[in-house]
């Protein structure tokens, strides 16, 4: 728990009161590598802060393909948060890549604490520009790089995942072949 509150620390000032209650709400929830924590077509449920593991925000495009848009790794809050909050229907599946050990807040609860403490909007606003503002700055590259140098940045920006999760979603989220992948590692070598 303290992971979690040194996080939320870090965008506002709380009492041990708030902290006390946002720890009270979280739910501990393991999820195996596969598994979803929410999925495209329906409402997300729930906000998670991850322990341990490794997620991806992913789609089928028209053609059935598997596209990862997106990696999140532990000390980091995982939701669709947009379709969270307003109880919209998703649009991309959020699954684990490894096995995940994390803390879940449902909607009943998170607005329970957004009703209960006083400027919790304001740092949930904060936490989730952050987000948005990684998420940017780890995809901009993409568009503009070659897919060697697409590699070595996502290496650099995520130097403990290259390892951990499969070669598939790597080379997804660069936007290449698995086979190109593989040659562009063979040749950094």
């Amino acid at each position: 728990m303290k992971e979690l509150s040194d996080y939320i620390l870090q965008f506002g000032d709380l009492n041990k009161q708030h902290i006390d209650l946002i720890v009270s709400k979280a739910k501990g929830l393991e999820l195996r590598k596969d598994d979803y924590f929410s999925e495209a077509g329906k409402i997300p449920k729930r906000v998670g802060f991850i322990l341990e593991g490794v997620f991806r925000f992913c789609y089928y495009n028209n053609k059935g393909e598997d596209i990862t848009n997106y990696f999140i790794d532990a000390t980091s809050f995982l939701s669709d948060y947009q379709k969270f909050e307003d109880q919209l229907i998703a649009s991309e599946y959020v699954q684990a890549v490894t096995d995940c050990k994390m803390l879940v807040f449902s909607k009943k609860d998170w607005d329970e604490i957004s009703n209960t403490i006083a400027g919790w909007d304001k740092i949930v606003i904060k936490m989730y520009r952050k987000c948005m503002t990684e998420a940017i700055d780890r995809r901009s590259p993409l568009v503009s790089e070659d897919a060697t140098s697409r590699y070595l940045s996502f290496f650099e920006k995520f130097p403990t995942l290259a390892n951990r999760i499969p070669l598939s979603y790597v080379a997804s989220y660069l936007g290449i072949t698995q086979q190109s992948l593989s040659r562009i590692r063979k040749n950094i070598r």
